[in-house]
């Protein structure tokens, strides 16, 4: 596959992915199996590879263990536990457990009432409202990336030309990448040191 090729698969992948809606959570109470099934519906175009799993019954048990999850009741999880879970599989590609608890510790007080005004799921609308500007501006800043990473290079060897300039759009990406998660840490580590 060209970098041109693989760019624009890249993109059409972007497209592709959407949030969970809260009209698509159910608003009963999930047994373990449902709750595995329903993320993988609804998550599946976020695995790399189709043998990847979104979630499997230890992970939740471990988020629940590591209390980054409120417990289930009577084995079932509520739609509040949903989102939780949404919020995590998310944070747990780049966060430790440890900051992810950090992150997630101000919904746990609002789950059980003493945060805020506002319940988990208008805080979940309310922070995923702003995907579609940032969709917007990520293809942008994807298409610059990549349009300087084809710039790069032009001495090489045609052999050598496209390997180099993938090379440099891995490294472009990856840098946005490791400066967007330092600042993730000194946010988390900033809000630690304040309690």
């Amino acid at each position: 596959m060209t970098n041109k090729q693989l760019y624009d698969f890249c993109i059409k992948q972007l497209n592709n992915m959407g949030r969970i809606s809260l009209e698509s959570i159910p608003n009963i109470d999930l047994y373990m199996d449902q709750v595995t099934t329903f993320m993988d519906k609804y998550l599946s175009n976020t695995k790399r590879t189709d043998a990847d799993k979104i979630l499997t019954k230890t992970m939740i048990n471990n988020y629940a263990k590591n209390d980054l999850l409120p417990p289930p009741n009577k084995k079932k999880y509520s739609k509040d536990h949903i989102l939780f879970l949404i919020f995590i599989y998310y944070y747990k590609n780049f966060l430790s457990i440890g900051d992810i608890h950090s992150v997630l510790q101000p919904l746990h007080d609002s789950f059980s009432g003493t945060l805020t005004s506002k319940n988990l799921s208008e805080i979940y609308e309310e922070v995923f409202s702003f995907e579609h500007i940032q969709m917007d501006s990520l293809r942008k800043d994807i298409e610059e990336k990549f349009n300087l990473s084809q710039s790069s290079f032009l001495d090489a060897s045609e052999e050598e030309r496209e390997t180099l300039q993938r090379f440099a759009f891995i490294c472009m990406l990856s840098f946005d990448v490791y400066l967007k998660k330092q600042m993730i840490e000194t946010l988390i580590d900033e809000t630690k040191e304040k309690k």
